[in-house]
């Protein structure tokens, strides 16, 4: 079977597709079961400087096989008590990667400091959450500002950088370019869709919040699309997100530009066995189209 271990900004994975953030990550206890159930790393629940209990229910609205609504709110505990959870995930053998989210450079900063202190083996950068105010894409759709950001983290560690990304902006790669010009290690792409659902009973938005977040299979083709845009635009690793439920969806990724996936939404609704089926089917595609590791993969959509 081909070499399904890849490398992205010197973090070595022993499998391409990781546990995306918000999913699975409130305790170091399920970060630990989603490595040991095949995942090839884990990406940690956004932490703040504050614990921030999130918003009122409801958060969440399922829409059958093709997606999900949520707006959380981004709550969690914050930096001072989310140490001990990475601890766990980092004794269970797992390859961490830190998601931090705040309101300006120095707090990402600041943040950056503490989350490298854990001992962790990348940050990951909120800079899209589409329904959190004063944080996520209200800040990160401003190539700027976004700079700003990254530049600051990157002052403020030794570790590398991936910065996510939103969909919700008219150039999702232009952030990316932004990104990469600051000093960004990698990219992740993308976070959720910004959207909208109404009971038409009630006559009002079904989340408490109104607008969220949706995510799962209907935005595969707009996390394809972005991926492809900035795989021609950056020269750092790309890491894709969203929709990503079978090892067909995972291939298509790695065709478009990405190195390494993350998996939200499917670890909700199939369980968290899915990583060890993408991994397995994921290996059989490669060995048909004769591929001998997932880097001589990435991107080959783009040579046809």
């Amino acid at each position: 079977m081909a070499d399904l271990s890849t490398t992205v900004a010197g973090v070595v994975l022993p499998r391409p597709a990781l546990l995306a953030s918000g999913i699975w990550g409130e305790s170091g206890a399920s970060l630990a079961a989603a490595f040991r159930a095949g995942a090839g790393g884990v990406v940690t629940k956004s932490i703040g400087v504050k614990p921030r209990e999130g918003y009122p229910n409801p958060t969440i609205e399922q829409f059958g096989e093709w997606g999900m609504l949520n707006a959380m709110g981004l709550p969690n505990p914050g930096i001072e008590e989310y140490p001990k959870e990475i601890g766990q995930a980092l004794a269970a053998g797992a390859r961490v990667v830190g998601s931090i989210f705040g309101g300006d450079a120095d707090e990402f900063a600041a943040l950056a400091r503490k989350m490298e202190a854990t001992g962790v083996h990348a940050l990951e950068l909120n800079l899209s959450c589409p329904h959190a105010k004063g944080y996520g894409s209200e800040i990160g759709q401003d190539p700027q500002v976004l700079a700003e950001v990254v530049k600051a983290v990157k002052k403020a560690t030794t570790l590398p950088v991936w910065a996510k990304v939103t969909p919700n902006t008219q150039d999702t790669a232009l952030l990316a370019e932004a990104a990469e010009k600051a000093g960004a290690d990698a990219i992740t792409a993308i976070n959720t869709v910004r959207a909208l659902a109404i009971d038409p009973v009630l006559r009002r938005p079904v989340l408490a919040h109104g607008f969220g977040g949706l995510s799962g299979p209907a935005i595969r083709p707009i996390g394809l699309a972005c991926v492809w845009k900035i795989y021609e635009r950056v020269r750092i690793p790309i890491v894709g997100v969203g929709g990503i439920t079978t090892a067909q969806d995972a291939y298509e990724y790695i065709l478009a530009g990405a190195r390494a996936l993350e998996l939200g939404t499917a670890v909700a609704t199939k369980g968290i066995n899915v990583f060890r089926e993408v991994h397995e089917g994921l290996g059989r595609l490669l060995d048909e189209a004769h591929f001998a590791t997932i880097e001589e993969a990435v991107g080959q959509a783009h040579r046809k």
